[in-house]
């Protein structure tokens, strides 16, 4: 009996790929997997999310990058696309290009009913591998509700969830508070 493998990529095979492709994909240790697409909603808060974040806070310079950045995280041999990350600072990229980030202080998904529980437990496990990375933040497409987790130390996260249209969150890795009404701003809700 033969057992049918998928083909499996290098990095490099994948990142020539991606630079022609029309659509993003994520690459998990040689495997390429094809992106869903992103609903108004989605957009909506990513691009709220964005414009809170000033470039400076107390004199610390940030870079804010959104759902087209690559984040390569060299443990797992794996590039995905976060919905949105900040960097303090400079950022540190794979190479020349500067097209994947390595060094992100915060990462934001943006939940979808498919791809909760895989942000939730994968994702996040893999994104811990990286040293820089201090906050991560799930916000919900169907209500005022965000989860969001603080390093506190190298194997203890904390995590506080936020409900409601007056709740608020205090992203301790940029010192800026969030209100859900502003994240949530021109979202419709089903």
């Amino acid at each position: 009996m033969v057992v049918a493998t998928a083909k499996q990529y290098s990095a490099s095979e994948y990142l020539t790929l991606e630079g022609k492709a029309e659509f993003k994909s994520e690459f998990i240790n040689g495997e390429i997997i094809p992106m869903a697409g992103a609903s108004a909603n989605h957009n909506k808060i990513a691009i709220n999310f964005c414009r809170l974040l000033p470039l400076v806070i107390n004199d610390q310079m940030y870079e804010i990058f959104m759902n087209d950045m690559r984040l390569w995280l060299p443990e797992y041999n794996r590039y995905t696309y976060p919905d949105v990350m900040v960097v303090a600072s400079e950022p540190i990229f794979v190479d020349q290009r500067q097209m994947e980030v390595t060094n992100p202080c915060l990462i934001v998904e943006i939940l979808f009913s498919s791809t909760q529980t895989y942000d939730r437990d994968s994702k996040f496990r893999q994104y811990r591998s990286l040293p820089s990375f201090q906050e991560y933040v799930l916000v919900y497409q169907n209500g005022y509700e965000v989860d969001h987790y603080v390093k506190e130390s190298a194997d203890k996260w904390i995590l506080t969830t936020r409900k409601g249209d007056d709740a608020v969150i205090n992203l301790t890795s940029i010192q800026l508070e969030i209100c859900l009404r502003d994240l949530y701003k021109r979202v419709k809700f089903d």
